[in-house]
């Protein structure tokens, strides 16, 4: 048994995580091409190496002849006989070969053979590795910045945080840790290069499911997200279980588990609304924590105008168009959102025979909320979803009950 070999397989095989099978067959090929340096071929050479053992012979089939013209290929019968005597001319003899016979320069090739095949298994092994990790959130270490771009630790390799998936104004210490998403994971001759994000919108569903494990489970489904990285992210929620509150569970007990999630991504604003198929009520949850008086919505254009009491025109359109905007990427539908005085003045309430209870004119200003950032728990609970105030389908009048289209 060859107890210093199979020792040294056995450390690279955990170290390096390569296979000793692997191993193995890169020392055959060592040995094949030492034959081929010290004798110039090395087509009739053969080499055996026991698994179990580690032990390995290596020899080559010379055929038997009366005169010798090629020593590498041939073999005298007098030689032949010598070694059995039953061997005649035509006869293929099995001769060994000493590897320590081998002069330094076909040692040293040799040994570049291993190295490099050990190289590139270890490259493949990590690509590999961190190839099943592409689309998914990893934990690094940052590193240094290079250029405007910032190098993170994975552990066996580096990423690239370029500027352009990075959030605008956010800023890194040397050795402080950060969750990424990976967006790619290419394969290069100096090992596997990965690109990561911080502002893809999958890093808040994977957070989510690391957090949550009623999203993990499949019990809760994540439908829709929209987000503008560092500021504020919508993301759209639906229950499989009717006994579970989607957004309550994403929220957690006192916002603890939403919570955890803004802290990571550094007090980016989460608004978690409910799903529904009736694409009317999906775009009034959206525009959450603003109220609506209605949504008509075309399913075949993807367009709906929602009409808003006057009051609340500044929170549904948001700070700069932000909610609005936000909300018709949630949804998919191109939004045109209107006060109620501007409805009316443009017809687009003549359907409706409206009796709604008229709010207190010192309790609200448009003004006062222009401009205005809204995070989970700055808003009433309504902001959450199911518990908003009003009814399931939608919204609630005093007068007659119109459906929403």
């Amino acid at each position: 048994m060859n107890t210093e070999l199979m020792e040294a397989l056995n450390i690279l095989e955990q170290e390096k995580n390569i296979s000793k099978e692997t191993l193995l067959e890169a020392i055959e090929q060592s040995l094949l091409q030492a034959c081929k340096n010290h004798f110039g071929k090395a087509d009739n050479v053969k080499v055996n190496i026991n698994p179990e053992t580690c032990d390995f012979s290596v020899y080559a089939e010379k055929e038997v002849v009366e005169e010798v013209e090629d020593p590498v290929l041939q073999i005298s019968l007098e030689e032949a006989k010598m070694r059995d005597p039953k061997y005649e001319v035509g006869d293929i003899v099995n001769v060994e070969i000493k590897s320590r016979e081998f002069g330094r320069i076909a040692t040293q090739n040799a040994k570049n053979v291993i190295l490099q095949k050990i190289r590139e298994e270890e490259r493949k092994v990590l690509y590999n590795q961190y190839y099943e990790k592409e689309h998914d959130v990893v934990t690094g270490i940052v590193q240094r910045y290079v250029g405007r771009n910032v190098s993170i630790n994975l552990g066996k390799v580096d990423a690239l945080l370029t500027e352009n998936e990075m959030v605008k104004g956010e800023s890194f210490r040397p050795n402080e840790r950060i969750k990424l998403y990976v967006l790619e994971v290419k394969d290069t001759p100096k090992g596997p290069k990965i690109l990561v994000s911080r502002t893809h919108p999958e890093l808040v569903k994977r957070l989510f499911e690391s957090e949550v494990s009623e999203v993990r489970e499949g019990i809760i489904e994540i439908k829709s997200i929209a987000r503008e990285a560092g500021s504020r992210t919508k993301i759209a929620v639906w229950s499989n279980d009717p006994d579970v509150d989607a957004v309550g569970a994403c929220v957690g007990l006192n916002g603890i588990r939403v919570n955890s999630i803004v802290d990571e991504l550094r007090g980016e604003k989460i608004d978690i609304i409910n799903w529904n198929d009736n694409p009317a009520l999906l775009i009034e949850n959206a525009l959450s924590p603003a109220k609506v008086i209605s949504v008509m919505a075309d399913p075949d254009e993807k367009t709906a105008k929602v009409i808003v009491p006057d009051y609340q025109l500044s929170l549904a359109i948001g700070k700069e168009g932000q909610n609005a905007r936000l909300a018709a990427r949630l949804t998919g539908y191109k939004i045109d959102i209107k006060s109620e005085t501007q409805a009316r003045e443009a017809g687009d309430f003549d359907y409706y025979e409206e009796e709604y209870e008229e709010y207190p004119e010192d309790g609200y200003d448009e003004g006062e909320y222009a401009g205005e950032n809204y995070e989970d728990g700055e808003y009433p609970e309504e902001g959450y979803g199911e518990d908003s105030g009003y009814p399931e389908d939608g919204y609630e009048e005093s007068g007659e009950e119109q459906p929403l289209e």
